[in-house]
């Protein structure tokens, strides 16, 4: 199923948007070219036909050096198949550590609101990826808590989590940056507090600044007040 897969993911490939693609993926090699849109429409394909036999074909022969889109058409296709907590968490737990980039972790973590349904279940989930020393697993934790969690029971422990996550990898580090730029829109006050006293490297404090103040839903003045704590 996975080699029929393929040659429909072929047949979508797009010649000028594979050379546009590539200069957003530095160092990914194998893209073939396909809009998301065109993905998450085969993916919806996908979970109304025989899923699970995809899901299992696609565990034996997709790896992490597969081609881009394969690996995106699988996270996207856990995240809209009809399954329970255990089957979607088994499935998971064989993708995330194929994450090798921005794209195929932000497109499909965003589109992962079956979190939403089981909260508690999926945030402590994620938590199990905290300690991690992979870039992209980090990313995928705050990138989904960032997505699906920013509310009032879960804004404080977001936030600490921000603070407390140290990694050299440039898009761990913008993670977290994006996150806390969306929990300032949203819980301003707390956030503030965060950015006054925090422990986060001086590019990740500065990059969450910079985030913050490029926001149409942030004032002239409190972008005035946040640049004074850029360090």
């Amino acid at each position: 199923m996975v080699e029929e897969i393929r040659e429909k993911l072929y047949a979508l490939s797009e010649e000028d948007y594979k050379e546009f693609n590539q200069k957003l993926l530095p160092g990914v090699e194998h893209v073939m070219g396909i809009r998301i849109p065109a993905l998450r429409k085969l993916a919806k394909e996908i979970t109304k036909a025989d899923y699970r036999t995809y899901l299992e074909e696609a565990e034996e022969k997709i790896g992490a050096d597969s081609i881009h889109e394969e690996i995106m058409l699988l996270g996207l296709v856990i995240g809209y198949g009809k399954m329970d907590l255990a089957e979607r968490r088994k499935y998971l737990d064989g993708f995330v550590p194929r994450i090798g980039n921005w794209a195929v972790c932000d497109s499909c973590v965003t589109s992962y609101k079956f979190m939403r349904k089981d909260p508690d279940y999926w945030f402590d989930y994620l938590k199990t990826y905290r300690d991690s020393r992979e870039e992209f697993r980090l990313r995928f934790m705050i990138v989904a808590m960032m997505s699906h969690f920013v509310d009032e029971g879960h804004i404080d422990e977001i936030l600490g989590i921000c603070d407390g996550l140290h990694h050299d990898g440039y898009y761990a580090k913008m993670g977290v940056a994006w996150t806390i730029q969306v929990c300032y829109v949203k819980f301003p006050e707390q956030t503030r507090r965060l950015l006054e006293n925090n422990h986060m490297d001086d590019f990740t404090h500065n990059k969450a600044i910079q985030k913050i103040r490029e926001s149409y839903r942030v004032s002239r003045e409190e972008k005035e007040e946040l640049a004074k704590l850029k360090r």
